[in-house]
């Protein structure tokens, strides 16, 4: 992940993400195998003031899952949030 660039790259293939799943994929890439709750991605992904439903959260998440091939990257961890993670 090139933050500078706002780039990303798997398997040497660029990916082509939204300003927003960038942020969400830079933020938990920030951590790797730290568990982010919903609130925290809102608050440092959006905004401290967001005022719409987490659930925004759990969609970009899926499309992440879905533009990285793998739904194994991004790990739901029930009733807390979301962790990056490579699959094994």
């Amino acid at each position: 992940i090139d933050r500078r660039g706002r780039r990303a790259h798997l398997d040497g293939d660029e990916l082509t993400l939204t300003a927003k799943e960038f942020d969400v994929l830079a933020y938990l890439a920030a951590e790797p195998g730290a568990v982010f709750s919903r609130t925290e991605i809102l608050e440092r992904v959006w905004d401290v003031n967001w005022y719409g439903p987490t659930k925004t959260v759990d969609a970009h998440v899926a499309a992440l899952r879905r533009k990285l091939g793998d739904n194994r990257w991004i790990e739901a961890v029930r009733g807390v949030g979301f962790r990056l993670e490579a699959p094994p």
